[in-house]
């Protein structure tokens, strides 16, 4: 289960409306809560695919190693991603499989329609190594900001 402040789902949904018709990616921060994962920030980042911005995204390594060091000096840790769809359904592609590797995280998409954000899943990365890595649909339970 994710559990999400509702202003921080309507943060990642705006991040798709603003750089609509490319896919807009982000990673989401937060700690567990026994075996659901709680986002406390969502921090956004730049789709650095020039090739295929508009169904492909990725984040710089380097920008996503400051995440995580800004993240741990909080006492936050990477919880999971999000990205865009624009103009697919919010689920995830074998792209979007082969591309995860973070293994117990979630993976948030949110279909993008005419620059409008609509529907909004989740899905937990699944397995214990690349051979065996899916994805599982995941309930996500909309909170209030700490």
């Amino acid at each position: 289960m994710l559990r999400i402040p509702q202003s921080a789902l309507e943060e990642l949904r705006r991040h798709g409306e603003e750089t609509y018709p490319n896919e807009c990616c982000g990673v989401l921060l937060g700690g567990r809560e026994g075996e659901a994962r709680r986002v406390r920030r969502v921090e956004r980042c730049g789709n650095t695919r020039s090739d295929s911005p508009r169904t492909r995204y990725n984040i710089d390594g380097r920008e996503l190693l400051r995440i995580q060091r800004e993240a741990r000096e909080r006492g936050e840790e990477v919880v999971g991603f999000y990205h865009s769809h624009p103009e697919h359904p919010a689920r995830w592609s074998e792209t979007d499989l082969v591309e995860a590797h973070w293994t117990g995280c979630s993976y948030v998409i949110t279909a993008v329609e005419g620059g409008r954000a609509s529907r909004t899943l989740s899905f937990e990365l699944a397995g214990q190594n690349e051979e065996e890595k899916h994805f599982v649909d995941e309930e996500i339970e909309l909170t209030t900001a700490d």
